[in-house]
């Protein structure tokens, strides 16, 4: 399920290929990681779904140059492995490029950066996605070009000042074309977020900062791809609570705090994908 970068929308996949294809892009999570031997697998895994639908139901003409195409910021920049597979899947990264991950001289390291198509801002300073996002918005909209902004963000980056700032602004000015979602896995470096700084009824705080928020399911596609629809684009930005479980997919990994960090040996890769089955 691939396409060129310069090639028009895909054809809108069934339900049932975007759950194949986002089993696969969790295969090649595991594989790149152990390749790499670098972590964040368990934070990658939580938003393959997320990733999934964005790139091959909902996002215009990603990875190319058109003035008018989509942008893509993640927020939560340490699960890039997942935005890489991601790019790979939509045929904007080669499978050749994408083995080169945390290598010398590659440009797919562990947090994005802008060199690489697909990629429109660099990030991995939590915090600062949504506000950059606020400012293409505002942007695009100034030009007058129908582009969509989508910023993904962590629950725990819901921790930072910034974000609400950020909030403010996109309500104040009526950003319609911009839409957020939040990984809601409820686990951060230090612990459960609900002990470090609890973000509760989350769908509600967005909706009092001027936003149109909807809780959905962040492992079921067909929720995530009605939430995300573009025809929801109104005066109000959108935000998407997308409740998930950090390492979906892996039994030993689903909702353990060391997953965040912790790397793969071959014998828990072999687990991990034998859990995994084949995909698409």
């Amino acid at each position: 399920m691939t396409s060129s970068p310069d090639s028009a929308p895909l054809a809108s996949p069934p339900d049932a290929a975007l759950i194949l294809l986002a089993t696969t892009m969790r295969r090649w999570i595991i594989e790149q990681s152990l390749a790499a031997n670098v972590g964040h697998v368990g934070s990658a895994l939580s938003i393959t779904d997320a990733m999934t639908v964005l790139f091959q139901a909902v996002m215009q003409n990603p990875g190319t140059d058109r003035p008018d195409r989509d942008r893509f910021i993640l927020g939560k920049g340490h699960a890039a492995l997942a935005l890489y597979c991601a790019l790979r899947a939509r045929g904007i990264v080669s499978e050749e490029q994408f083995a080169t991950y945390c290598g010398n001289g590659s440009l797919l390291g562990v947090h994005p950066e802008a060199f690489l198509a697909g990629v429109d801002v660099s990030t991995g300073s939590l915090g600062q996605g949504l506000s950059i996002g606020c400012g293409l918005a505002f942007g695009l909209r100034e030009r007058g070009l129908a582009s969509r902004v989508y910023v993904l963000l962590s629950d725990a980056e819901c921790n930072e000042g910034q974000a609400w700032e950020a909030a403010m602004f996109a309500a104040h000015h009526t950003l319609g074309n911009l839409t957020a979602i939040v990984d809601l896995n409820g686990l951060q470096a230090m612990g459960h977020t609900a002990d470090v700084l609890s973000m509760s009824n989350m769908a509600e705080r967005w909706e009092s900062f001027g936003w149109s928020a909807v809780d959905v399911d962040g492992h079921d596609v067909g929720a995530l791809r009605t939430a995300l629809d573009p025809s929801h684009a109104a005066e109000r930005p959108r935000m998407v609570v997308a409740h998930t479980r950090l390492g979906k997919g892996v039994s030993f990994m689903e909702n353990r705090l060391e997953w965040h960090y912790r790397n793969l040996t071959p014998e828990l890769a072999v687990r991990a994908l034998a859990e995994l089955g084949n995909g698409a």
